[in-house]
């Protein structure tokens, strides 16, 4: 094929625009994250080096501010309910980029301080979990109709892991070069620019989305008894927590490579910063192969293969080991974090695409921050062998997320992306039809 027809083929299914729309504010959205690391570390170095916060304050701060997102259910539940503006997904998106924007704006014109940095990051966390909902939610219900929830999958995640890579490097070199002022200038300059996707409106994303069946829902009551009841939903919320519920991925590793190993501190980042670039290329071949092949075919091998992935870590003996091992576990995850999310998408139920889409997030942070916590009173409890016995935990975790799969209904994983699905288009309609009625 040539590139001429790849182009044309392109323009003719609207996959060059929802390419055009979704990068830009995919990259825009998680460079000002309140939880990722431009956001993060930022203010972490606030509390640390101008608040003289203790490390204990720094875990409370972060804890705190992130209550938003364990809540995130309620967003996406009203994303799915409320039409701002008669605009739906736009509508968020203008309203609550301008709202993110002006909580960044304020706290760059406040004195810092550890009461102002409380209020102005959980302001903005709340306002940014509107957008997540409306973002996520339009992803989702774009995949359903237009039978593309692996290709969406693999743009969202490959996108998102390179903004987060970028984000840790600015976040380093904002944290020694801008004052307090410009940092939250910069974020409230970003998250300004995304209110132009608000008001963008390409046909190829937004001509009859919402007159679909997949599109429709009921009301309050209504819609959290389909939600109940929808069976698909339970698979993929289980799984994400599971995968995400690894006790040796973050504090005991961060102390592992510095106490055990006797890496310098700066390792620990390269790490998470190698490890996560090393999910584009296994998702990229996700792409490939969900075009080629019924999700449940693909989705077996792809978590069986991320059991083993933290083993590497115990076999190990410095620091530079651990950067070269980060390689092949994050070619591990790639697979399995396409099809968890493929899975993600098919499984909405009508009308409903926010609400879990935004669970799964919710249970995506709790699970790794409870994890965390059970993780490091491991390794405390045997600083010697502690780091083991997480990796130990976490491998059993993975192994047990494999049978989750039969929880799926067979027909949601029937059809490869781009493949019409009768039986799962049927079940919509019946659903909205019940939901009718």
């Amino acid at each position: 094929m040539t590139m001429a027809e790849v182009a044309y083929r392109a323009r003719k299914n609207g996959t060059g625009q929802l390419v055009l729309y979704f990068v830009p504010l995919t990259l825009l959205l998680y460079l000002v994250m309140p939880q990722n690391y431009l956001v993060d570390v930022g203010t972490a170095y606030m509390l640390k080096n101008r608040l003289h916060a203790s490390a204990a304050q720094v875990a409370d701060f972060r804890l705190i501010t992130t209550i938003p997102v364990y809540l995130s259910f309620i967003f996406g539940l009203t994303r799915d309910l409320w039409n701002p503006f008669g605009m739906r997904d736009r509508g968020y998106i203008w309203l609550f980029a301008l709202l993110t924007a002006a909580g960044f704006f304020a706290l760059a014109i406040l004195p810092l301080t550890m009461s102002s940095l409380y209020v102005g990051v959980f302001f903005v966390t709340v306002t940014f979990r509107f957008l997540a909902s409306a973002y996520q939610g339009l992803m989702a219900l774009l995949g359903q109709e237009r039978q593309m929830s692996g290709r969406i999958t693999v743009v969202w995640q490959i996108t998102q892991y390179i903004a987060s890579l970028a984000a840790g490097f600015i976040a380093g070199y904002v944290s020694e070069n801008l004052s307090t002022a410009a940092t939250f200038i910069l974020l409230g300059v970003l998250s300004f620019l995304i209110i132009a996707f608000g008001f963008a409106k390409p046909s190829a994303i937004f001509a009859h989305t919402y007159d679909r069946p997949e599109a429709k829902g009921t009301d309050l009551w209504g819609d959290l008894k389909r939600l109940a009841r929808h069976r698909a939903i339970y698979a993929p919320i289980i799984m994400n927590l599971m995968f995400n519920f690894a006790p040796g991925g973050n504090t005991p590793l961060q102390y592992y490579l510095s106490d055990t190993l006797h890496a310098s501190d700066a390792v620990y980042g390269e790490y998470n910063g190698i490890f996560a670039i090393s999910f584009v290329p296994t998702l990229f071949l996700y792409g490939y192969l969900c075009r080629k092949y019924p999700l449940k075919n693909i989705i077996w091998w792809s978590l069986i293969i991320t059991v083993p992935q933290m083993i590497p870590l115990v076999l190990i003996h410095s620091g530079t080991q651990a950067l070269i091992m980060a390689v092949p576990e994050g070619l591990m995850g790639g697979l399995a974090v396409g099809a968890m999310y493929d899975l993600t998408m098919r499984s909405c139920p009508p009308g409903l695409q926010g609400s879990l889409m935004m669970m799964v997030e919710g249970v995506w942070f709790l699970a790794s921050r409870a994890s965390d916590v059970l993780g490091s009173a491991i390794y405390q409890a045997d600083p010697k062998n502690g780091f083991l016995w997480c990796v130990i935990a976490t491998t059993i975790m993975y192994a047990a997320m494999v049978p989750v799969i039969l929880l799926v209904p067979k027909h949601v994983m029937d059809t490869a992306d781009g493949e019409p699905n009768p039986a799962l288009e049927a079940d919509v309609r019946a659903e909205v039809a019940e939901a009718g009625a």
